[in-house]
């Protein structure tokens, strides 16, 4: 300890690669520590050299492997995604190897001391991976109100017109990386059944030509409906103007964990339209509203479009979201997380 404080090391690439929501979620928890938390923790970033009480991995880079190994600091492990996920859906990889990536992801997760979800949804799926259920915490992501937040009519008219939209227009937004799990497709077939809705998505292949479905989804962005506007990756500051020109967020993927994105735009109280996965129910408690394919995912486009009651009501839905997901109430859950782990690493290390 230093000076009475936890020195927690937190080992992250993420915000190396524009674009993923596993930056955001990294960037963020920094910042809320270091707000909120200052009193109990000393944070540093990939320190290699300075011991630490307890060393935080966000990223499940080979060469953390090594820090991984200490055995006598907390070593905890971010699990943003499971080997069916960052395998089915993401990347293209070649099938000989996906077992030996697999086979990395558990190994990597199982030698941590404790393990951090944004979903409770993924406890189940660890534990069929071999790790014991008392090693999971569910802790959920969280986004600055200071940093997403409403700018004001003649920003949202702003930044319309830098995309070519019409200050009148009912503009729906969707943002992620441009991958199959993320349904891009089927934005874009949703947007072909809603001629007099604009469609935008932020978000490119921050992965590249490993990204799986990059040459279906290429030749999508280079000719897309005439309502469908690709604007590329946005940088995360400026996210908040494009959410600002929004009247609705639609996430048509098919899979997620908990997408930073819901959290930015509740922060503006945009209504919300998802796909209907059961790993929403447990986050998210009914305040959005769900399809079940492009033609459900139309109709309710059009209905928030059309009817000023339900568009108010779900409104109010995003913002009683965001207030679940509050500032003071993930810190608190995070300064016990951690001074627990530590208390239990120096238990355990005295009884050896």
């Amino acid at each position: 300890m230093s000076e009475n404080k936890l020195r927690i090391t937190m080992y992250s690439s993420a915000d190396k690669v524009s674009g993923q929501g596993v930056g955001s979620a990294y960037l963020e928890q920094v910042e809320l520590l270091r707000e909120e938390a200052s009193d109990l923790f000393e944070i540093a970033i990939n320190d290699w050299f300075k011991p630490a009480d307890i060393k935080h991995f966000h990223t499940i880079d080979p060469g953390f492997m090594i820090p991984m190994l200490d055995k006598k600091t907390v070593k905890i492990a971010y699990c943003h995604f499971l080997p069916d996920t960052v395998i089915d859906g993401s990347i293209n990889m070649p099938a000989a190897f996906q077992p030996i990536a697999s086979k990395y992801i558990i190994n990597f997760y199982k030698l941590a001391d404790r393990l951090v979800v944004v979903n409770p949804n993924f406890k189940p799926d660890l534990v069929r991976y071999g790790i014991p259920e008392n090693k999971i915490y569910y802790i959920p992501n969280y986004v600055s109100k200071e940093v997403f937040h409403t700018l004001g009519e003649e920003a949202r008219i702003e930044e319309r017109k830098k995309y070519g939209i019409k200050e009148d227009a009912f503009v729906v937004i969707g943002a992620g990386q441009v991958q199959t799990r993320k349904g891009v497709i089927d934005f874009c077939q949703t947007a072909q059944m809603c001629p007099d809705i604009e469609f935008v998505w932020a978000g490119g292949f921050s992965f590249g030509i490993i990204t799986d479905g990059y040459e279906e989804l290429k030749r999508l962005m280079a000719n897309p409906p005439e309502n469908v506007h690709f604007i590329g990756i946005v940088e995360r500051s400026e996210m908040v103007k494009v959410y600002n020109m929004a009247d609705v967020l639609f996430m048509p993927s098919y899979n997620e964990l908990f997408p930073m994105t819901i959290l930015e735009a509740v922060n503006l109280h945009i209504p919300i339209v998802l796909r209907d996965l059961d790993l929403y129910k447990d986050i998210l408690f009914g305040h959005y509203m769900a399809g079940e394919n492009n033609e459900q995912f139309a109709q309710l486009l059009e209905s928030l479009k059309n009817d000023p009651d339900l568009y108010k009501k779900q409104e109010e839905q995003s913002a009683a979201i965001s207030e679940y997901y509050s500032k003071e109430h993930v810190a608190s859950m995070w300064r016990k997380f951690y001074v627990d782990a530590y208390r239990e690493k120096q238990n355990e290390l005295k009884n050896k």
